[in-house]
C-alpha cells in the first residue's frame, strides 16, 4: 500500500491542470484521479449530488452555497485555485436588428440567460451597471438552454423583487430566440453556435470586444475569475492538509503550464503566433496575468462579491479572505 490518500478531482482539461492530469505532478500524501469533465457537468453533479471529493467549481454557484446561516451546513470550502479566468465583454450578443447600437439601448430589453447565476452573467450585469450605465433590474431576464431545450437552474438561489426573471417555452432555446428576434440579447459565457455559423441575425454588442476588455483592464487592474476549486467540507474536516497539498500541486502545474508558452522550438498548440500573443499578454498585463493565491487577487475578489450581493446572490457579506481555506492564505517563511 502507497499509504497516500485517494483523492477523486473532477476538472475541465486545461493547459495550466495538464501536468496533474498526466502525474508530472502529484500532490504531496495523495493518490490522486483525475475525471476530465465539461464544467457544466462538473458543476451539477457536484452541487446535486456531492460526487466528488474536490471539483473545480463556479465562483456564482460557491458563494451562493455559503449562504447557509449555520456554517455547517455549508457544503464545500475553496482553494484559491482559479481554473478559469475570462473577460466577459465578449459574451453579450445582440439580435441584429433589435436596433441596439451600444449598452445604452439595453435597457427595457429582453435578454437570455442560461441561468441568472451564473458566474460570467454576475461579471457582465455587473459590469454594464458600473461602467456602461445599464441599471441590473433595466432588463427582463428570460432563461432556459442555450442550445438545448429544458435547462433548468444547477442551485436554488433568491433573487431580488425588482427582477423580472421568467422562464422560456420547455421546446425552445435561446439561440433559437436571439435569432428569431424574440429575444434582444443573450449573456453567455458560451459563443453562441449561430454567431459561430456566421449567422447575421447575431452579432455582439462591442464589435471589438478585445479593445472593450483591454480599456476595462486598464481602468481596473482586474482579470475576471470565473471559477474555483472546491474540496467537500467533510473531506476538508476529516483532512485538512489536503487544501495545502491540493493547492501547491495546482501551482506547480499552472508554472510549468506558464513556461511551456515561452516554448518556440516546438509548438503544442495551433496557433501560429502563440508566442506572440503570450509576449503581447505578457507586456500588457504582467508576468503574473494568471496567478493563483488570495495576494493580487482580492480586488477581482472583492468586486465579485459586490455585484453578487447587490444582484441578490449572496445573503451574507462575505470577504476575499473568507472564501478559502485558511492553510492555503499563508506561507510558512525559512
Amino acid at each position: 500500500m502507497s499509504g497516500r490518500v485517494p483523492v477523486t478531482l473532477a476538472c475541465w482539461d486545461y493547459d495550466r491542470t495538464a501536468a496533474l492530469a498526466s502525474g508530472e505532478v502529484r500532490p504531496e500524501g495523495v493518490d490522486l484521479t483525475y475525471l476530465s469533465l465539461p464544467v457544466e457537468e462538473t458543476f451539477f453533479r457536484m452541487l446535486r449530488y456531492r460526487e466528488f471529493d474536490a471539483a473545480e467549481m463556479s465562483l456564482s454557484s460557491y458563494v451562493i452555497s455559503l449562504g447557509a446561516d449555520d456554517p455547517g451546513g455549508r457544503p464545500f470550502i475553496a482553494i484559491p485555485v482559479f481554473t478559469s479566468r475570462a473577460f466577459r465583454h465578449n459574451g453579450i450578443y445582440v439580435n441584429a436588428a433589435s436596433g441596439i447600437a451600444s449598452a445604452g439601448d439595453l435597457p427595457g430589453r429582453t435578454v437570455g440567460v442560461a441561468e441568472y447565476q451564473l458566474t460570467a452573467n454576475v461579471w457582465i450585469r455587473g459590469i454594464l451597471a458600473e461602467h456602461y450605465g445599464v441599471p441590473v433590474e433595466s432588463v427582463r431576464y428570460r432563461t432556459g438552454g442555450q442550445h438545448q431545450p429544458g435547462r433548468v437552474a444547477k442551485v436554488a438561489h433568491d433573487v431580488p423583487p425588482e427582477i423580472d426573471i421568467a422562464p422560456i417555452p420547455p421546446d425552445r432555446t435561446l439561440t433559437g430566440m436571439l435569432v428569431s428576434g424574440e429575444i434582444d440579447a443573450l449573456y453567455t459565457p458560451r459563443t453562441p453556435l449561430p454567431f459561430a455559423q456566421g449567422r447575421p441575425e447575431v452579432r455582439r454588442l462591442f464589435p471589438d470586444a478585445r479593445a472593450e476588455e483591454e480599456h476595462y483592464y486598464r481602468q481596473t487592474g482586474i482579470f475576471p475569475v470565473m471559477h474555483v476549486v472546491v474540496l467537500r467540507r467533510d473531506v476538508y474536516a476529516a483532512r485538512p492538509w489536503l487544501a495545502q497539498s491540493l493547492f501547491k500541486a495546482f501551482e506547480e502545474a499552472r508554472r510549468l503550464a506558464a513556461d511551456r508558452l515561452a516554448e518556440t522550438a516546438a509548438s503544442r498548440d495551433m496557433l501560429p503566433w502563440l508566442y506572440a500573443e503570450a509576449e503581447r499578454t505578457r507586456d500588457f498585463m504582467g508576468p503574473s496575468w494568471w496567478s493563483y493565491g488570495l495576494a493580487g487577487n482580492e480586488e477581482g475578489l472583492a468586486v465579485f462579491l459586490r455585484y453578487a450581493r447587490e444582484q441578490g446572490l449572496a445573503r451574507h457579506p462575505l470577504t476575499p479572505a473568507g472564501l478559502f481555506a485558511p492553510e492555503t492564505l499563508e506561507s510558512y517563511v525559512i
